[in-house]
């Protein structure tokens, strides 16, 4: 299968700005899929993508043949196929939207243009078109998928698709796999084909923890009940955010030593004797509670003032609260990646597995989180593991049920297992 469009090799060495990483990150550029090889096709940093009028959020996309796919959790995510423009090859773009969940009306509709455009494309050759749908949206959105999109709803196991996704992006897309720390911001890893064992961490509303030992060969070993839902949760009774990507974003610009009890706070320096800096934290909203103490100590001392009075000062205080929402914001992040980061290092030492792949909705390409989750992996192992990370986390559920209805042989290093060629399909995934 050759691509539809011939794109030059994006460079080997990223530009280390801020603004460069960021955006990479952010927007994950697209994919371009031949017999030869792939790569990713980064896309303009002065044209990012953005939200459009019907709710979704399109990112950057990956070259492939002739299928269409929707993954969801806290968001309804959409991958699709569509050709190169005036090219006769059989190659072509894989293109990834993203919803949330209480915009499913408007994901469907979408898919549901893009069965008309595919049926107007295709003519009588097109026939019927199936949708693959995967985890709990393929139970939660199947009656809504069926009487909308008319088509015939195929479920495919979730753990299955979210392993072959991950063994596609690390086996076929250089520039895909990165590592992050503070003096190589990010730090691509080569596409290789040695990739067994390894550990799995996907953070969704809750984590699971999957060590995968080969090709469809993986189980369960742990996980955490803390996980994305804990944090949007949490954030959504303690601040005003209404989505997770506004709570990212007070996180950004949060000071957490305002909330959380710090080394420093306790010692007045660093512990250097047991590897502490003084700006580790020692307790996650340790302050809080210390705070709390000392205004109500106040508030004791005054016993002799009037009731009226008591009532006017409650009133003020409660009017001007002491914790900014920023700085929650920030500190429960830290709270739930690093309680993530260091399980995540235990299983990988009880299961003797050198690398970590994180991936999961909870990531989002946003770097507070993925500084805080390699900051723990590389803290607990003493340098000696890496987090790695994913430019298309988001979407390995999807791509992965994507990957069951490919051709024979598909694929740089025919690297998953063949199956018959199908018509053009759909999947969609709740998480």
């Amino acid at each position: 299968m050759a691509s539809g469009a011939d794109a030059e090799r994006p460079r080997d060495r990223l530009e280390r700005k801020p603004s460069t990483i960021d955006h990479t990150i952010l927007s994950p550029g697209t994919v371009s899929i031949n017999v030869q090889g792939a790569f990713i096709v980064d896309a303009d940093p002065s044209n990012p993508p953005t939200p459009s009028d019907d709710g979704a959020q399109h990112d950057t996309d990956i070259r492939l043949p002739n299928h269409i796919s929707v993954i969801g959790g806290s968001l309804a995510k959409l991958v699709y196929f569509s050709h190169e423009p005036d090219s006769k090859d059989a190659g072509g773009r894989l293109n990834f939207v993203k919803y949330e969940t209480d915009q499913i009306d408007q994901c469907l509709d979408f898919i549901k243009r893009l069965q008309l455009d595919f049926h107007a494309q295709n003519g009588s050759r097109s026939g019927k078109m199936s949708i693959m749908a995967t985890g709990g949206g393929a139970y939660k959105y199947y009656d809504e998928m069926r009487r909308v999109l008319g088509a015939e709803i195929l479920r495919e196991d979730e753990m299955d698709c979210l392993i072959m996704g991950l063994d596609f992006f690390i086996t076929e897309i250089p520039r895909e796999v990165f590592t992050y720390d503070d003096t190589d911001p990010m730090h691509f890893e080569e596409a290789r084909a040695d990739i067994y064992p390894y550990l799995l961490v996907n953070i969704g509303s809750g984590v699971s923890m999957v060590k995968v030992s080969g090709r469809r060969e993986f189980e369960r070993i742990g996980g955490t009940s803390l996980g994305g839902g804990t944090l949007w949760g949490l954030l959504s009774l303690l601040t005003g955010a209404r989505t997770f990507d506004d709570m990212l974003k007070m996180a950004e610009v949060g000071d957490n030593a305002a909330v959380d009890m710090l080394v420093g706070d306790i010692y007045g320096a660093d512990y250097s004797k047991i590897g502490l800096k003084s700006t580790t934290i020692a307790s996650s909203f340790g302050k809080v509670f210390k705070m709390k103490r000392q205004g109500e100590t106040q508030a004791e001392d005054h016993g002799g003032v009037s009731h009226e009075s008591r009532e006017e000062d409650n009133d003020a205080s409660h009017s001007q609260p002491v914790f900014k929402p920023e700085d929650i914001s920030r500190s429960l992040l830290y709270a739930v990646s690093n309680n993530i980061g260091q399980i995540a290092y235990l299983q990988s030492e009880k299961h003797k597995l050198e690398h970590i792949y994180f991936g999961g909705s909870f990531i989002r390409g946003h770097r507070q989180t993925i500084q805080t989750l390699s900051y723990a992996i590389n803290f607990w192992s003493k340098g000696e593991k890496k987090a790695y990370f994913l430019r298309h986390e988001g979407y390995l559920g999807s791509v992965g049920a994507f990957l069951k209805r490919q051709p024979r042989n598909w694929g740089r290093r025919n690297s998953f297992e063949e199956y018959p060629v199908v018509r053009p399909t759909i999947q969609h995934r709740e998480a």
